[in-house]
């Protein structure tokens, strides 16, 4: 019986740790691969194909949807964005653990289409602390603050029908929290028979 790869969602409203969290998890899981979405936008500059995103026109996008290709979709300040069914479905074929980085109205589409993931949300402490957060950043006008508050409270709603919660209070707390997820799901029976299988011959 073959390993079948993790597929992990991971939502947070801005300024909840989310990045940072994600940069440790591959850190502790070096064999964690993130999922490569699929966007009409220019690439920037360093931004290198098949690494950050997949690059396709508009045309190329819509005949995606058209043919049901994606798993979920989005337009974004104008630009599509979407994780592709396929992408999704190889990975878990082929024993991969995939990261996916997604808002709210994204895992919900994911859910509704593809069976199997897992679903956590990154909360701030409170929402005092994540006001402290964004302003710290330095690099968003007060109107953007606003608004990313605003949407961080209909985002936080959404919270109760993920599969897991964690509190980014404590960085290191909240890091150990995400990567005991995974590993409890990469110790999950039916991920481990194949390994089983080859130690004991059965």
């Amino acid at each position: 019986m073959k390993r079948e790869g993790l597929i992990l969602i991971l939502s947070a409203p801005s300024g909840a740790g989310k990045t940072s969290l994600c940069r440790e998890l591959f850190k502790i899981f070096p064999d964690m691969k993130e999922s490569v979405s699929y966007t009409t936008r220019a690439p920037r500059v360093g931004e290198v194909e098949g690494e950050a995103y997949h690059f396709v026109s508009r045309a190329e996008f819509e005949c995606m949807v058209t043919e049901d290709a994606f798993a979920e979709w989005a337009v974004v300040h104008g630009n599509m964005y979407g994780t592709a069914l396929r992408t999704l479905e190889e990975a878990r074929k082929n024993g991969i653990d995939l990261v996916l980085d997604i808002d709210c109205q994204g895992a919900q589409r994911l859910k509704e289409q593809f069976d199997g993931g897992v679903y956590v949300f990154i909360l701030p402490p409170s929402m005092g602390e994540l006001r402290r957060r964004l302003e710290h950043r330095s690099t968003d006008a007060l109107e953007v603050i606003e608004r990313r508050i605003a949407r961080a409270a209909e985002e936080i709603k959404e919270a109760r029908w993920y599969d897991y919660l964690i509190i980014n209070d404590n960085f290191a707390v909240a890091c150990q929290e995400l990567a005991s997820i995974v590993t409890a799901h990469r110790l999950k029976t039916f991920r481990m028979m194949e390994k089983v299988g080859k130690l004991f011959d059965i």
